[in-house]
């Protein structure tokens, strides 16, 4: 579970450019190829094309909804709700990734 924690950390943040991080919210296609890294890694390094699949839909899933909000709260200068929107965010994932080993196993 740490591996793919870490894993994770990896392919959503340093794997994601400045580009791509700023532009996710505005463009669908930006956020398609954000997800489609992120999956790829995912999907890699686990050497299971399921979990690609899982981590491909829960992914854009997840942040269609929070790189919008916290798109808007960053604008509005929202920082604290920003931060907890991200930590949020971030949950939801390990949940995904959780449920995925509870119940398909890698």
């Amino acid at each position: 579970m740490l591996y793919l924690l870490f894993l994770h950390f990896v392919a959503d943040f340093p794997l994601q450019s400045h580009y791509i991080a700023c532009n996710k919210s505005k463009n669908i296609f930006v956020l398609l190829l954000h997800i489609l890294i992120y999956s790829f890694v995912m999907g890699l390094f686990t050497l299971n094309p399921y979990f690609f699949i899982w981590m491909f839909t829960t992914h854009f899933l997840i942040d269609f909804a929070t790189s919008k909000y916290t798109s808007y709260l960053w604008k509005t200068e929202r920082y604290k709700w920003f931060f907890n929107v991200i930590g949020f965010d971030q949950f939801l994932h390990f949940c995904t990734i959780w449920l995925f080993i509870e119940y398909r196993g890698i």
